[in-house]
């Protein structure tokens, strides 16, 4: 019989996790569960993904924003701190905001503009050109940018986050000043102490601001990146990729991601002699097209993933070959030579014109991306992933 089926992905429910639970094995039961109950049959080369926020809450990564601001305090002084670019979420970062401004007397916070890194706009960027305001050069104090563009609001909470960060921060007993740059070395006209908090452009902002004679200069991957004062912590990426899990409390991008998912996959090869492919995943890698929100705001879409989700697909373009190489063919005739092109392609495709318009991208960004799709982030109660077909192509 022709199969018809191609790539599925389904959402499957578990317990809720909480701290100290072995994910591992709830994971695999999950999964045999679901084979048991005849919902669909192993394969090999199934991706089984499990959302990283629950391997962190398991592994109790946790931190308060009083062991923050020792971390801040130890390693920038507890004076004035410089705080570069950061994104504008009450779930990602206002929560890092708070144990930094504990953790010093002044922050100077240097917000991009017209938008942040993963797309939050302050402003139109139109009102840019109208007020004649070049955001490359001009720096503005936050008297001068509300004076130009009045209260900012977000497009879909409503929250004016400039003034809910400098409240957030006098909260905390520190003084705040808000400016608006894009040039991150303008932060030394204030400070030589600074945390660079952009997530993805991190690299550059911290050799810009070094070069330019930054003192101390730290990204957000560089705070908790061991325990203090009995905290959680993370190796690679400090506190990049958290999130708020209390008023007072920081839930860590979790650690020991590729032990996990190696454990996962060999219990999977003993209870079914079936080798599939595991993954941790957070944010997925895509852009809302009404709101201009990049939504990645983790440092990766995949912290931990097994070896056979290494590279990038290798496809040919379908409707390239049909309007081209085999624009003079139909029906059976057109399926017969397709499915010899692709069983003869090149193991290495890049470059060539049959891939046109294919996505050159790494297999765990996409896999995270349609993870991140099909689990969402509210009340599905799917945290694992279970994607099968995703392998196949038009021959299989």
């Amino acid at each position: 019989m022709e199969r018809r089926i191609g790539t599925v992905s389904r959402g499957l429910r578990g317990p809720i996790i909480k701290e100290g639970d072995d994910l591992k094995k709830i994971a695999v039961d999950t999964l045999m569960a679901c084979i048991d109950n005849g919902d669909f049959e192993i394969g090999t080369k199934d991706v089984f993904a499990v959302t990283e926020s629950i391997l962190a809450r398991a592994q109790a990564n946790y931190a308060t924003t009083d062991q923050l601001a020792a971390d801040v305090k130890a390693k920038l002084g507890g004076e004035t701190v410089g705080v570069v670019f950061p994104i504008l979420s009450r779930n990602r970062f206002a929560i890092c905001l708070r144990g930094m401004a504990k953790g010093a007397k002044k922050i100077v916070l240097m917000l991009s503009y017209p938008s942040d890194e993963v797309g939050n706009h302050l402003l139109d960027i139109d009102l840019l050109d109208e007020k004649g305001i070049d955001p490359y050069k001009d720096v503005l104090t936050q008297e001068e940018f509300e004076g130009l563009f009045g209260k900012s609001k977000h497009t879909f909470t409503d929250i004016d986050y400039v003034n809910y960060y400098k409240e957030l921060i006098e909260e905390e007993g520190a003084e705040a000043q808000i400016i608006f740059a894009n040039d991150p070395r303008k932060i030394l006209d204030y400070t030589d102490k600074v945390i660079c908090a952009d997530i993805h452009t991190r690299a550059r902002t911290k050799r810009l601001v070094k070069a330019a004679g930054g003192d101390v200069v730290l990204g957000m991957d560089d705070l908790l990146t061991a325990p203090v004062n009995g905290s959680g912590y993370n190796p690679d990426y400090g506190i990049l990729g958290s999130n708020k899990a209390t008023e007072d409390t920081i839930k860590l991008f979790p650690i020991n991601c590729q032990e996990f998912v190696d454990g996962v996959q060999a219990e999977v090869k003993a209870r079914t002699g079936k080798t599939i492919e595991v993954m941790v995943y957070g944010d997925g890698a895509f852009k809302d097209p009404v709101g201009k929100i990049w939504e990645l705001a983790d440092p990766v879409v995949s912290p931990g993933f097994t070896s056979g989700l290494v590279g990038q697909p290798n496809e040919l373009k379908l409707k390239y070959l049909a309007d081209n190489d085999f624009g003079h063919l139909r029906g059976d005739e057109l399926k017969a030579a397709i499915e010899g092109a692709i069983k003869e392609k090149d193991a290495n495709l890049v470059g060539q014109m049959v891939t046109e318009g294919t996505t050159p991208r790494r297999l765990t960004d996409l896999l995270g991306s349609l993870c991140d799709l099909t689990s969402g982030s509210g009340d599905k109660g799917t945290p694992f992933i279970y994607i099968q077909g995703y392998f196949d192509n038009y021959t299989d």
